[in-house]
């Protein structure tokens, strides 16, 4: 007994005891006993045909040759027309290929028909051949019916679908940028879906040649300049960019000027959805303020970065943070022998445990709980676990709350980073990687100040180390226990030391915790103010997996004592950002959102340098990524002075800048002074962003 297949979502069929019968296989079957009998009745049509449509005034040679032959014929037909795959598309998305295929197989039978019937019934036919219309038209006949037969599916979805976009009145008046192939496809598919009601009134492209002509019977009004005009003259209420091949410096310009309009926003995420023909409605996008920043973003091949992880123990501090969140991702996409997530903050920690336990259940993980102040801690873990690769994202990252807790970002970053290193060195880690910031340059700022001293942290150990002189390095600790080092007194532990310390500069992650795009938004969902600090302040931008590709890539190139820098492209002004974000959000600013400017925080500057000017720059295998030669300082007084900057942050000592002052030459915790407005390098970046 036949019964349907009962669950929501299955594809139509039957099943026949054990055996399941698809949707397509019926519709296949139909097609072919419609086939089968086109075939016979074009033909006997032709014959019909060529005597006026006088079955009587056929002659009884033609009738026999004709039935002698066609039902074998008809069935030879099937056999070419499935070799021909007339069975297997779907016909309900028919497109020229299907209808050269259609064709392909009528003519060939066609010819073999001809052939064959003429070979085998010549002799006993008037003339030795049937009549040369009955060749032609049977033919005709045929393709027609084979034809029709298929592409009424493609009739009646076109159909539908154009008397479904003539319904639309309700739905939104797009304005489409983009008149090439993805700009098709969506406006079919907005054609053709029924649960989108929204239409395109008017196209935008810049190729003159396409001006003033029409797309699927929409009119191509011009160029990118008329986009202000045509969303005025067609009263469109939202526009769509389909222009995945566009470079960011063409797509930012467009979106810059679409957010003139006040209109919504969407576009095509990339080049990847039109390669794999996933263009359409659904497929489209909120704009996002990553889209405004005019760059390419960095595509690093992380193919050796990953076989350098691979079957490897490795340790993020700070893993339950964005950035460290991000690398527990890619790494544990890779197959490690074991990660192992270290984070003091238990929720952030849990939750990236979580995802990833769901995501790669096999995956051999460790969450573990605890500071980078610890001493104690860190030797525990590192005793037990025995990382070969650390990647330490653990850190205090705002300004304004270390202006108020300078000390606490003495800890948590310089001793903190200090400790953990040391644990790592002596412990056999091969490769240790410090998440830095370009505030560390000329930092104005103790969070900035802070960093650098990470930084030098970082170049001191590897300065000993290749000197051979690892036992130089004090081991700091505000309490003496388990942990230390050297327990037997001989210095063994010292010897064969081949730990490598990098560090990577970063600026301001986009998405990050805390960063400003999440604050905007959540200050234009409120319905304002947009709060901003200065109308010039300018930042540096990343998306938080360039970040980590950068990280990662730092693991790979690393000799030891480096500091990689990304090239970030443009710096951005952080007013032009707030007002374009409250543009995406359908916004007018100063009209709709208010921006009010908050002055400069303690701490701040007005712009963040990549690189100190006197480190210089060397090239490395990727363009957009360099290494900073580092500055001289005198290790050995540096490393002293470690000891006594720890022990005024744990003594909460008032005069902590001033310590880290002595330490740090670039340090100027006065803030933004008057004369930076005149410093030429603030000047040139004002005018890149402007631009």
């Amino acid at each position: 007994m036949a019964d349907r297949a009962p669950k929501k979502g299955l594809s139509k069929g039957i099943r026949i005891g054990s055996l399941r019968i698809e949707h397509w296989q019926i519709i296949s079957a139909l097609l072919m006993i419609f086939d089968y009998l086109a075939v016979c009745a074009s033909y006997f049509l032709a014959l019909w045909l060529r005597f006026d449509g006088n079955y009587s005034k056929i002659p009884l040679d033609y009738l026999n040759a004709y039935t002698g032959f066609i039902f074998i014929y008809a069935a030879g037909c099937i056999v070419v027309y499935g070799i021909c795959r007339m069975y297997n598309s779907m016909w309900r998305y028919a497109s020229f290929t299907e209808l050269f295929r259609t064709l392909a197989g009528s003519t060939v039978t066609a010819v073999i028909h001809s052939v064959l019937i003429s070979l085998i019934y010549g002799p006993t036919l008037s003339g030795g051949r049937m009549p040369l219309t009955y060749h032609i038209f049977g033919a005709l006949l045929q393709a027609v019916m084979l034809v029709a037969a298929r592409f009424v599916f493609r009739f009646v979805k076109v159909m539908s679908a154009l008397g479904r976009a003539a319904e639309k009145t309700n739905g939104k008046r797009v304005l489409l940028v983009g008149a090439g192939s993805s700009g098709q496809m969506i406006l079919r598919d907005m054609a053709q879906a029924s649960e989108v009601d929204d239409r395109v009134v008017c196209i935008i492209d810049d190729n003159p040649n396409k001006w003033h002509r029409y797309l699927d019977g929409i009119p191509i009004v011009g160029g990118r300049e008329d986009i202000l005009k045509a969303a005025a003259d067609y009263k469109a209420d939202a526009i769509y960019l389909a222009i995945p091949s566009a470079t960011p410096e063409q797509k930012r310009d467009i979106i810059s000027i679409c957010n003139e309009t006040g209109l919504e926003l969407k576009q095509l995420p990339g080049m990847y959805q039109f390669t794999t023909g996933q263009i359409s409605v659904s497929a489209m996008k909120e704009v996002s303020v990553e889209d405004l920043l005019g760059r390419d973003p960095i595509r690093a091949d992380l193919r050796e970065v990953f076989e350098y992880i691979h079957g490897k123990v490795v340790l993020v501090t700070g893993g339950g943070g964005s950035i460290g969140s991000e690398l527990c991702r890619q790494i544990a996409a890779h197959a490690p022998k074991q990660l192992i997530i270290f984070d003091v903050y238990e929720n952030n920690a849990y939750a990236i445990q979580l995802e990833l336990k769901e995501k790669y259940p096999d995956l051999n993980l460790e969450t573990l709980i605890g500071s980078v102040r610890d001493s104690r801690r860190m030797f525990e873990i590192f005793s037990r676990y025995r990382p070969q690769i650390v990647y330490h994202a653990a850190a205090h990252k705002h300004v304004p709350l270390m202006e108020d807790s300078p000390c606490e970002s003495i800890k948590n970053n310089a001793i903190g980073t200090y400790k953990t290193a040391y644990a790592a060195m002596v412990h056999g880690c091969e490769r240790f990687v410090l998440i830095s910031t370009d505030k560390a340059v000329n930092p104005t700022n103790i969070m900035g100040a802070s960093k650098r001293l990470c930084e030098m942290i970082i170049q001191s150990f590897d300065a000993k180390i290749k000197a051979g002189k690892a036992a130089e390095i004090p081991q700091l600790f505000t309490h003496v226990g388990v942990e230390n080092a050297d327990k037997d007194g001989t210095g063994s532990v010292f010897r064969n030391i081949r730990t490598e310390f990098v560090a990577v500069r970063f600026g301001n992650v986009l998405g990050s915790n805390g960063s400003v795009i999440p604050i905007f938004k959540k200050q234009i969902e409120r319905g304002g103010p947009v709060t901003v600090t200065h109308p010039d302040i300018i930042r540096y931008f990343m998306t938080i997996p360039e970040a980590v590709s950068l990280v990662m890539l730092a693991g790979t190139y690393a000799k030891g004592g480096e500091i990689f820098v990304l090239d970030m492209g443009s710096p951005v002004k952080i007013d032009t950002l707030a007002r374009n974000l409250i543009r995406l959000s359908g916004f007018k600013p100063d009209v709709d959102i208010r921006i009010e400017y908050t002055g400069l925080r303690p701490g701040e500057k007005l712009y963040e340098e990549k690189l100190m000017a006197e480190e210089g720059l060397q090239k490395t295998e990727n363009d957009l990524i360099h290494i900073g030669c580092p500055l001289k300082f005198d290790e050995d007084r540096f490393l002293r002075q470690l000891g006594a900057l720890m022990d005024a942050a744990y003594g909460n000592k008032p005069n902590i800048r001033e310590l880290v002052a002595g330490m740090v030459s670039t340090y100027h915790p006065e803030g933004i002074r008057p004369e930076v407005m005149k410093d030429q390098a603030y000047r040139r970046l004002v005018h890149e962003a402007d631009q």
